[in-house]
């Protein structure tokens, strides 16, 4: 009988334990689980995938251990052209608690800076002048690079005015959403410099192009030059489609509008931007603050030339400017 008993209170310790190590097994792992919770970002986009600037976003994560899906994951929004809709994809990733805030330039980081305080912003492609403190010390929950807006109208208007030396009027397109203050004002006295007449016209909307085109007509404009915007970038093929039915050669942007048919182009190079911007978000994933986080200015440049969308214009473009280019499409 007493060895009955002895097997049975041995059973039960047996038992006993087992269900500890079964409770401290489950513990240990919900605590692994929850030290290794996937981190979320949030990514804004005005157009529709694919985006080479969301790919080159990707691959800076990748670079960095980050692969979505498995180590991290990604809340995509996309606005489709309509950048509108920018506050109310921020408010619904506000709304999920995601991590990171990863926008895009003026409107939405308007939209951010109007929403929230606390998640961290980033900002691949900023004109800083309008969201943060300073460049050294952002202040606040927002950071990124800076495409140097002001700085670049000089440098497009010069090259415009190399690649057409007779043209004496130039219409400037930009969304007045976007557009900041300083780049306009820039803009303005670049063109006094460099003796050239411009008619400034805002674009908010498609329906907008065929009044500024009627405009930049009734004005005698022999050229356009489209400044940065969500909007136009999202839209880009439509309105380089647009732009080539009036018969008036642009400087746009960035090489993507190049490369969808438009005459040249001089920007910073977009896709480093963006993969560069990986960097801040893993910084923020490690603890870092925005407003610790200096905002960082272009490293390259680039210049392209779409020597087709030329002949089809009729210009020659001068060798001395086609040397300078990035790219050149034949």
């Amino acid at each position: 009988m007493d060895g009955v008993q002895m097997t049975d209170r041995r059973g039960a310790l047996v038992a006993m334990l087992a269900l500890a190590l079964a409770l401290l097994a489950s513990a240990l792992v919900a605590e692994a689980q929850e030290e290794r919770k996937v981190p979320r970002i949030g990514l804004i986009r005005p157009g529709s995938p694919p985006d080479p600037y969301v790919a080159a976003f990707l691959r800076g994560l990748r670079d960095l251990g980050y692969v979505d899906g498995q180590t991290i994951a990604i809340e995509y929004r996309w606005g489709r052209g309509k950048t509108e809709r920018f506050p109310e994809f921020t408010e619904e990733l506000v709304r999920l608690k995601v991590d990171v805030i990863v926008t895009s330039a003026s409107v939405g980081g308007r939209a951010a800076k109007r929403i929230t305080s606390t998640i961290p912003v980033v900002i691949p492609a900023m004109v800083p002048d309008e969201l943060v403190a300073g460049l050294a010390r952002p202040g606040g929950n927002i950071t990124g690079l800076s495409i140097v807006g002001p700085e670049l109208a000089g440098k497009r208007l010069q090259l415009l005015k190399e690649t057409l030396p007779k043209v004496s009027h130039v219409a400037v397109l930009h969304d007045p959403r976007t557009i900041s203050r300083a780049q306009l004002q820039a803009t303005e006295s670049a063109g006094r410099a460099l003796g050239l007449r411009l008619l400034i016209l805002e674009v908010g909307r498609l329906e907008d192009l065929a009044t500024a085109f009627a405009a930049a007509k009734t004005a005698r404009a022999g050229a356009l030059i489209l400044l940065e915007s969500n909007f136009f970038f999202a839209n880009r093929i439509r309105i380089v489609q647009a732009v080539a039915k009036t018969r008036l050669p642009a400087m746009y942007e960035n090489r993507q509008f190049v490369d969808a048919g438009g005459l040249i182009s001089y920007g910073p190079n977009f896709p480093d931007l963006f993969r560069r911007a990986a960097t801040y978000v893993d910084k923020i994933l490690k603890g870092a603050k925005p407003a610790d986080l200096p905002v960082e200015q272009p490293m390259t440049f680039e210049f392209a030339i779409n020597l087709r969308t030329a002949k089809n214009l009729g210009l020659t473009i001068p060798p001395s400017v086609v040397v300078r280019a990035n790219e050149v499409i034949q």
